[in-house]
């Protein structure tokens, strides 16, 4: 069952937008259960101030949670798959080593799972972009040109310059450092919004502990964690 808050107000839908607010989430996220009704008040309540209970829950937080830390279905190449997709993720990259500075080199290793592509050189910065958005890009376009004339969809893993190593210990460092402020002030943090894998790399680092919980809110591209204690 999802994250549920209760939420009140002086009529049913100034108790929903307070809930709506405190969780950061858009009304189709939710399920509403109205607890006391502005319509249910008896002769004695007449002069007290009106107010109105709604119970507030996030729909289907723990699955989506286990689908970000879950690992995909491994799709298994053929050996002769492999060196298809080797050899058209090569032809793409001299192309694109011509536009790009003079020292790079890139490295491509393949396996029954995944070509491994990096590259690197020491002005690639515009190829990683913010937050690794451009890098991330041209993996998915990797992805397509390695698996021309193969029937099996074909994953490429791409790294420019050990970026996702260096993201990845930041991304670790930061679930860190904010559980511990959160069992210090007992009080939930909401991280700035991530994409997918980033928020799978703060799942996987906090899964295990048993202080703290994970939970992401929010519609695409403005989805983000918030660390909690766990109840």
């Amino acid at each position: 069952m999802g994250k549920t808050i209760i939420s009140e107000g002086k009529t049913t839908n100034e108790a929903i937008e307070k809930g709506l607010k405190e969780l950061n989430v858009s009304r189709k996220m939710v399920d509403i259960k109205v607890l006391e009704s502005e319509d249910k008040r008896s002769f004695f309540s007449i002069l007290a101030p009106r107010v109105v209970k709604i119970e507030m829950t996030l729909k289907d937080e723990i699955e989506e949670k286990k689908a970000e830390i879950k690992p995909k279905k491994e799709i298994i190449l053929s050996e002769e798959e492999q060196e298809k997709a080797e050899e058209n993720v090569k032809i793409f990259l001299e192309e694109l080593k011509v536009n790009l500075p003079e020292n790079t080199t890139y490295n491509i290793k393949k396996d029954k799972s995944a070509i491994f592509v990096e590259i690197n050189s020491e002005k690639l910065g515009f190829l990683i972009g913010y937050r690794g958005e451009t890098l991330y890009a041209m993996q998915n376009i990797l992805s397509s040109i390695a698996g021309k004339g193969i029937e099996n969809r074909v994953r490429v893993i791409l790294d420019i310059e050990g970026y996702k190593a260096k993201r990845e210990k930041t991304l670790e460092d930061l679930a860190e450092k904010v559980a511990r402020t959160v069992m210090k002030t007992r009080k939930p943090v909401k991280l700035e919004p991530m994409q997918a894998y980033e928020r799978k790399i703060i799942h996987s680092k906090l899964q295990s502990n048993s202080k703290i919980d994970t939970t992401s809110i929010g519609e695409e591209p403005y989805r983000r964690i918030v660390i909690s204690l766990k109840k």
